[in-house]
């Protein structure tokens, strides 16, 4: 049953945010815990559904997992301890355990079948099964390994050099994954630098990996190490509670331990180009993961035009800059954003559909959109259709609306921000 929040229009937000754990590294920290030999403790783990679905997917495989809220202990397996699943391996809405586990499979000697719910059933797989393929994986599914269910029984590899024709974090770490049990050396090259969080990590595991500005490489044949893991606060959710700030009068929160990965930190070259106030405390490393507190207040925004490289340093916030675009002086132009069809939705179409419902001045393009500001939204009805960031980004417009904005299908945020409303409620602030 569909979920409807009620959200108001609030002056003056104040206090402070704990950002929840960063969705990505959570997911790679259990998959790459559970390859070790050995126990791994894990902190600041995101209690979101998509992450705990990797832990469900993992348990199947036969690997122990004790999990204390955000404190998880996995007792890793090795990848040869992994074995074959009794049942179906359901990774529900996540588009980043479905493709990683691709690449841990391929090489595994037992046949698994993998499936996620609707939205996964029609995102694009053959991206990955295709270089997987090429290793010699045994791969079959729906349009011939393109949609899911995906039947996969792993074999010997052998290593390839891969040209990546979009820049994919999930496409690369599963052929490094692939690569790790591969004969020979594994290499993705990709058009421009996805997120690194997999190579980061892999190198805390004891894995060896060689990067350079748009290519990674792995030697097949190497074993993890246990580690321990601190998972940052995900800067992709710290973006909403940014635009909250930054839009609505009189604001000024305090964001703790936010990641900034460069490969992730898209998002803060765009507020610094759009004027925002953010400052940055208390810089330093979580892992090997650059991290620090925010401040951020209101502030007077300007239009600008995102595209090229920067796109896959920010293609997850781009919802929360379309909102925040309706209240900067002059045009925004997104573009070379075509990935933002393949996401949970098509994201270029929803978030134009939705915003425009609200009273916004923006139109869709083929690889993104343009939006004109500032306007004054006029609040009403808005839909999540089941994606988590489409839901956060239409709750945020009724902050500023002249009317409130009923959202339907917020049960979706839970995904990645399981406590998005109770944070935001937090938040002193007068209706």
């Amino acid at each position: 049953m569909q979920k409807e929040t009620i959200v108001k229009a609030k002056q003056g937000l104040a206090g402070t945010v704990e950002i929840p754990g960063d969705k990505s590294i959570s997911h790679r920290a259990v998959l790459f815990a559970s390859l070790a030999d050995g126990v791994t403790t894990i902190k600041g783990f995101l209690e979101g559904e998509d992450c705990l679905s990797t832990i469900a997917c993992m348990r199947k495989l036969g690997v122990v997992i004790e999990q204390n809220g955000t404190d998880v202990t996995v007792t890793g397996k090795g990848l040869q301890g992994l074995r074959e699943p009794d049942d179906v391996l359901d990774t529900g809405n996540s588009g980043t355990t479905i493709r990683l586990l691709m690449g841990v499979l391929a090489g595994l000697p037992f046949s698994s079948v993998l499936k996620g719910d609707a939205s996964i059933a029609k995102r694009p797989m053959a991206r990955v099964t295709g270089p997987l393929k090429m290793m010699n994986a045994r791969i079959d599914g729906r349009q011939f390994g393109d949609l899911t269910p995906i039947h996969i029984r792993g074999g010997e590899l052998r290593g390839i050099t891969y040209y990546s024709p979009v820049a994919s974090a999930q496409v690369k770490s599963a052929v490094l994954l692939a690569g790790l049990q591969a004969q020979g050396v594994t290499t993705v090259n990709e058009p421009h630098k996805s997120r690194d969080h997999t190579e980061r990590m892999l190198r805390s595991f004891g894995v060896e990996v060689e990067t350079d500005d748009d290519s990674a490489r792995i030697m097949g044949g190497q074993t993890l190490d246990p580690a321990h893991i601190e998972v940052p606060g995900d800067i992709s959710s710290a973006a909403f509670m940014l635009t909250a700030a930054l839009i609505v009068p009189g604001s000024k929160v305090k964001l703790f331990n936010t990641g900034l990965n460069p490969t992730r930190d898209g998002i803060m070259e765009v507020l610094e180009m759009m004027g925002a106030n953010i400052t940055r405390e208390n810089e330093r490393l979580a892992g090997d993961e650059p991290v620090a507190d925010l401040t951020v207040k209101t502030s007077e925004l300007k239009g600008v035009t995102i595209g090229g490289g920067l796109i896959p340093r920010l293609i997850d916030e781009i919802p929360a800059i379309a909102v925040l675009a309706t209240q900067a002086h002059g045009t925004t132009v997104i573009k070379d954003a075509e990935e933002l069809k393949v996401k949970e939705t098509n994201r270029i179409d929803t978030v134009v559909n939705q915003l425009k419902k609200l009273g916004a001045d923006i139109e869709a393009k083929d690889d993104g959109m343009v939006i004109r500001g500032p306007i004054s939204l006029t609040g009403g009805n808005a839909d999540s259709f089941g994606d988590h960031r489409i839901g956060m980004a239409m709750a945020l417009c009724g902050l500023i609306s002249e009317e409130p904005v009923t959202v339907s299908g917020t049960e979706a945020i839970a995904v990645s921000y399981p406590g998005f409303f109770d944070q935001l409620n937090r938040l002193k602030g007068s209706s």
